[in-house]
């Protein structure tokens, strides 16, 4: 999530998100107990916020598998 907005509701944001992933990628045949959605708010950016382009790739998604 970007910086738009207030922590708070970015966080909120954040986690629906991920929980919206999760559900997807379940309802697709993923087991569920093989994941964890977790929402980082704007706590991650990989990009600046301070351009729409840096915003637009800090709202995304990223998938973590255990070696």
């Amino acid at each position: 999530t970007d910086n738009t907005g207030e922590p708070e509701q970015n966080y909120i944001l954040s986690a629906q998100r991920a929980r919206a992933v999760k559900d997807a990628l379940a309802a697709r045949g993923v087991p569920a107990g093989r994941m964890i959605a977790i929402g980082y708010g704007e706590t991650e950016p990989i990009a600046d916020n301070e351009t729409e382009e840096g915003r637009a790739l800090n709202r995304r998604t990223t998938f973590t598998w255990p070696n």
